[in-house]
């Protein structure tokens, strides 16, 4: 079965120990995380993020971003943050 994570609208350095911490209740299975809310993306959360889908990827367990946002897909990309796969929507997967 997918878990699935709702992330907040704002992905600060606030955030970001919660976010991991988030991540880590689910490791070990495949995550749906939903990212259609997000309004702000910050770099450490974005560190977070890379970091749990190399270790989702290494673990043999997917990780999916969908649906997501036009402002987290534009703060994505303008990190300059490698691609992941973009769905027929737009949505990462």
């Amino acid at each position: 079965m997918t878990a699935a994570l709702i992330l907040p609208a704002v992905l600060d350095i606030q955030s970001a120990e919660a976010l991991r911490a988030e991540l880590l209740e689910h490791r070990g299975q495949p995550l749906a995380v939903d990212a259609a809310g997000v309004e702000r993306l910050g770099g450490l959360c974005l560190q977070v993020l890379l970091s749990a889908i190399r270790t989702w990827a290494e673990d043999g367990h997917a990780f999916v971003v969908s649906p997501a946002s036009g402002a987290f897909v534009d703060q994505w990309n303008a990190f300059g943050a490698p691609a992941m796969a973009a769905g027929p929507s737009g949505d990462f997967a």
